[in-house]
């Protein structure tokens, strides 16, 4: 028996059992992958990675009989219920048992048939082969789409517009002030002198005053109005024009495309504290390992790289599947920020408001790379809070509330109570 056997959990050994069945019944390895996934995948790989046991690759080969006849006759037993093997006397089984911190193995007499066993069995003997993604994907998963090929900038625009119409304006003028030239010297009166473009713009302000002034009424109300929208549209790191976002590149290539919506990881398990603080927090290193120490690599191209820098920042040792290697905190960047001046809770809009993540994230489950879809501005909170109705009904937090408000307005008229009626748009709300 090799020496790594002593590493072996219970259920390795029923993992191996499952191989020598599958090889002499060969039953579909279809079935085996869905009873695979079901009973077996949380604790063991088909390949030679750790998880919580041992990897499954050449298990049976490693298997002995014990005191058994044959070896199917033991593994047999054993995966029905270990309990009875190590009752009976048997010293392969208790060395098995004692090498596994005599840990009690599921018993699976009664739920799992032979049928079962051996479509399992076929599945481990000869797992499907990973394939690599097709198309220059990354380590994500996806391909990152193209930019927006940016066009002229609109301040040329305007600095040539601004030239184009002083280059008419100065030859219109040079060309009436022939022409009037031409008419005095027809009527015989002297010429008119060199008039600058300044004294004829003050000449003719100081005939038209009233007007004058109506123009600049009306310019500083559009000039209040363009600050105010300015003030509004505030934020940190979204351009108006593109309609995009902040979207930096992080430590770690992490794909939330692959693991909130292939694998419909929920956002609260990795964003623990969104749901009981103002902040969503960001996951510790051993979250990600709670997947990953089982996981080493996956099909997309260069995933490998990068799980190894989980592995790194944790100081977990593959070869010993221990955290015996010096820690490597990553520093993950902050995407979604507001002004130092905002404040903003999280478990208030997600449990008490009961909003869905991606109302202000957008669709995170189809992001390869994490970006800010939102402009998060004043503007944007703000038209939110008076077109969202408020989730009182089956929310005891606003139980006394909706009484009040259903009694106060009985009889009147229907209205909907958006976030704005309840105070939504206090300036103390959001900043303090």
């Amino acid at each position: 028996m090799h020496n790594h056997m002593s590493h072996f959990s219970l259920k390795s050994l029923f993992g191996a059992v499952f191989l020598f069945f599958a090889f002499s019944f060969g039953l579909k390895a279809q079935d085996g992958a869905k009873l695979f996934k079901a009973n077996c995948a949380v604790c063991h790989t088909v390949t030679d990675q750790k998880l919580t046991g041992p990897g499954l690759a050449g298990v049976f080969d490693r298997i002995q009989k014990g005191s058994f006849a044959t070896k199917e006759a033991w593994a047999h037993a054993w995966i029905l219920n270990s309990d009875k093997v190590t009752a009976s006397g048997d010293a392969y089984a208790k060395k098995i048992k004692g090498e596994n911190g005599n840990a009690a193995m599921t018993v699976f007499e009664g739920q799992l048939s032979d049928k079962d066993v051996d479509a399992i069995i076929a599945f481990i003997k000869a797992p499907p082969v990973e394939k690599v993604a097709d198309g220059p994907k990354g380590p994500t998963g996806g391909g990152e789409s193209t930019e927006a090929k940016g066009g002229i900038d609109p301040l040329y625009l305007l600095l040539g517009a601004i030239v184009l119409i002083a280059i008419i304006i100065g030859a219109l003028r040079s060309v009436r002030q022939s022409l009037q030239n031409t008419y005095n010297r027809k009527e015989g009166k002297p010429e008119t002198g060199d008039v600058t473009f300044g004294q004829e713009v003050k000449q003719w302000i100081s005939g038209h005053r009233r007007l004058v002034g109506v123009f600049v009424i009306i310019i500083g109300f559009v000039g209040m109005k363009g600050c105010w929208n300015a003030c509004f549209d505030i934020g940190v790191y979204y351009d108006w024009e593109t309609k995009k976002g902040y979207k930096p590149e992080q430590p770690i290539k992490f794909s939330h495309k692959i693991h909130a919506g292939d694998n419909e990881i929920a956002c609260q398990y990795c964003h623990n504290t969104v749901e009981k603080s103002r902040h969503a927090g960001i996951p510790s290193v051993n979250v990600c390992m709670n997947c990953h120490k089982g996981i080493s690599k996956t099909a997309n191209e260069g995933s490998e790289a990068q799980i190894a820098k989980i592995y790194d920042a944790a100081g977990f040792n593959v070869k010993t599947a221990q955290y015996d290697a010096p820690q490597n905190p990553l520093k993950w960047i902050k995407v979604h920020n507001l002004p130092d001046h905002v404040y903003f809770n999280h478990s208030q809009h997600v449990v008490v408001g009961k909003q869905d993540c991606a109302a202000c994230h957008g669709d995170v489950k189809k992001m390869t790379v994490a970006e800010q879809q939102a402009p998060l501005t004043m503007k944007w909170c703000v038209e939110c809070h008076r077109k969202t109705e408020v989730a009182m009904e089956g929310n005891p937090y606003y139980d006394r509330l909706h009484k009040a408000l259903k009694e106060k307005y009985k009889g009147q008229y229907d209205v909907k109570f958006t976030v704005d009626k309840i105070g939504g748009l206090e300036c103390a709300k959001c900043h303090y």
